[in-house]
């Protein structure tokens, strides 16, 4: 019988992490699944690892290594169901996602896009995260009313903790496989999906997203000219007014990384596009600061969050 979800996962140089993750998924309650997993020219023992799994839902292709953005997509066309959950390689869920994600189908089936709340993990200190507007009930669920106003803090949706109709991820051409570097190829997609199609939520926690302690802020090895294209959606602020907001806090994070990789005129392109009354006076500071502090300052986040002490820009 033709499984309901195919889970999609992007798998290069893993090893250490893809077990929990392919584990989390045969651990469902909701078991009408099929996995398929894109080695994308891992160098490591991940194939070896996911090899030694046995499971007639598992389906495994390795191509050349040509970006996590080309895998999923490279996934998303070897699917057998119209009903795409994606999952990263080191992230996990819990046993009642997808049937989390089922239920939010069920009652609402018209949506493009369905999401569960997540949550962040460093070590063995848990970070929750918080959407703007969102009651707070763990067991509410519904259409989001602005997936723009509500994604100010942390993003409603989250690649490990979304699922998309198939026929409307490939509407909207899927990943951008020209977005390398990110933040990026995520953010885009939810765009191009919250202006077509309304969005399913339920702010039940199902997914967790390992960050490995992982200082992305002061990783330089960056080609700056495969980021995200935010101008390209400024002509739809006339429709929706919030996103010029989420395109402003989105372009603050670019910013930021921009000056962290030294390119002060990437720097300054980016923030004279940002109407400053949409950022909040910590990210303003931010701004202002230059390389040296905005390395110290990521490096004392990541410190007070292992003591349990969340401090975030955005709120």
């Amino acid at each position: 019988m033709k499984a309901f979800f195919s889970v999609v996962i992007p798998l290069y140089n893993k090893q250490n992490h893809i077990k929990n993750t392919i584990d989390s998924v045969l651990k469902q309650g909701f078991i009408d699944f099929e996995i398929i997993i894109i080695n994308d020219g891992s160098t490591d023992q991940s194939l070896d690892v996911i090899n030694s799994i046995s499971d007639s839902r598992l389906h495994i292709y390795t191509i050349k290594n040509q970006g996590v953005s080309f895998a999923r997509n490279y996934g998303v066309n070897k699917a057998t169901t119209n009903h795409i959950a994606f999952l990263d390689a080191d992230d996990t869920w819990e046993h009642n996602h997808l049937e989390s994600l089922y239920n939010l189908y069920q009652v609402y089936p018209g949506c493009g896009l369905y999401c569960t709340a997540y949550q962040k993990r460093m070590h063995d200190v848990i970070i929750p995260s918080t959407y703007f507007g969102i009651p707070n009930s763990k067991a509410w669920s519904g259409v989001i009313t602005d997936f723009f106003e509500a994604s100010t803090i942390n993003c409603i949706a989250w690649t490990s903790a979304v699922s998309i109709p198939k026929h409307i991820f490939l509407s909207v051409k899927g990943f951008d496989n020209r977005i390398k570097t990110g933040p990026g190829e995520d953010i885009d997609l939810w765009i191009r999906l919250a202006l077509k199609h309304p969005v399913a939520f339920t702010n039940t926690v199902t997914a967790t997203h390992n960050l490995l302690a992982e200082n992305r802020l002061s990783n330089s090895n960056k080609d700056l000219k495969s980021y995200i294209d935010l101008d390209q959606y400024e002509p739809f602020i006339a429709q929706h007014t919030s996103l010029k907001k989420y395109l402003d806090l989105n372009r603050f994070a670019l910013a930021l990384m921009f000056k962290v990789n030294s390119d002060e005129l990437a720097f300054k392109n980016c923030v004279e596009k940002m109407d400053l009354t949409n950022i909040n006076w910590k990210q303003k500071v931010l701004l202002k600061c230059n390389r040296s502090t905005l390395l110290l300052a990521k490096r004392l986040q990541l410190f007070l969050k292992s003591s349990h002490l969340h401090f975030s820009a955005f709120k």
